[in-house]
């Protein structure tokens, strides 16, 4: 997870230098609404909001407006459910996906809370944050992964017969596969992205559940370099783990620093996280 020393080495990101993403191409999933919810890119988005283990969960749905097509989680990094990860969604539901962009606060609190990533930084939202992780227990994780499984598989848009991804990013990493864990019928897919706190010695640390994912499922777990270098043992401490498993799992370091895959992170790295995002593709594309 994010850490106040991984923070305080991050450099400054500014409103220009986020807007400038879009004219690279970068954001290129970001596209107007009309009243129905419909983008001109042919997407179908709306907020919604239903019961789920701890309160009231809400986040961004973001589908082809035509057909059904195979589920993703997208659970966003400590800053939470903003334009960042909405644009993320958005771009991969063009790729074809009906994605859920979660709000991993709702235990706490609704909605957006932080513009962008250095919205959160500059304004002491780790320690705003604190309390609200603290409900993200692996318990509540693998709750909340059921009950959002269990809407995602009524909704219209969903092909039920496909298997479901999830994705996160920096605390979220490790959710990836406790959710794949607690609903391997449905989970067929988990990918982390500089994930934090994947490798301890409690039974339910991400390692130790790869194992309990499904056996034609698979991980992702992609590495940052930074992270790496501060912990150069827990890669090999998860290839060892994905070899013990029935899952096909990927352990790898990129070159990019804590956060490099993220659009409003002031470390975004784009030939490295067009090179993951490539990768998340591949990984779908061959479990759902």
């Amino acid at each position: 997870m994010c850490t106040q020393d991984q923070v305080a080495k991050m450099p400054a990101v500014n409103r220009r230098q986020f807007a400038a993403l879009g004219a690279s191409g970068a954001l290129a999933a970001c596209t107007p609404m009309d009243a129905t919810g419909a983008t001109a890119s042919g997407l179908t988005e709306r907020t919604v909001t239903f019961a789920a283990p701890g309160g009231t969960f809400d986040g961004v749905f973001i589908h082809p407006a035509e057909g059904r097509h195979p589920a993703v989680i997208l659970w966003p990094d400590i800053a939470g459910l903003r334009p960042a990860k909405v644009m993320m969604g958005r771009r991969l539901a063009e790729a074809g996906y009906a994605v859920l962009v979660a709000n991993p606060y709702y235990r706490s609190v609704s909605g957006q809370q932080f513009e962008d990533f250095d919205a959160w930084r500059n304004g002491g939202a780790m320690e705003a944050v604190a309390p609200w992780r603290e409900k993200n227990t692996p318990e509540a994780v693998a709750e909340t992964a059921a009950a959002v499984v269990d809407w995602l598989d009524a909704q219209d848009a969903v092909d039920t017969e496909r298997g479901i991804g999830n994705q996160g990013y920096c605390m979220t990493g490790g959710w990836t596969i406790i959710s794949a864990a607690a609903v391997p019928g449905r989970i067929k897919a988990a990918a982390s992205f500089h994930g934090g706190g994947l490798v301890g010695e409690h039974e339910n640390s991400p390692v130790n559940l790869l194992e309990d994912m499904a056996s034609d499922a698979g991980a992702l777990i992609a590495i940052a370099k930074n992270d790496d270098a501060n912990a150069p043992g827990d890669k090999e401490a998860l290839k060892a783990a994905g070899e013990a498993a029935a899952a096909d799992v990927t352990v790898e370091v990129y070159q990019g620093d804590h956060g490099w895959t993220v659009l409003d992170s002031p470390v975004y790295l784009e030939a490295e996280a067009e090179r993951a995002w490539a990768a998340l593709l591949v990984l779908y594309a061959d479990k759902l």
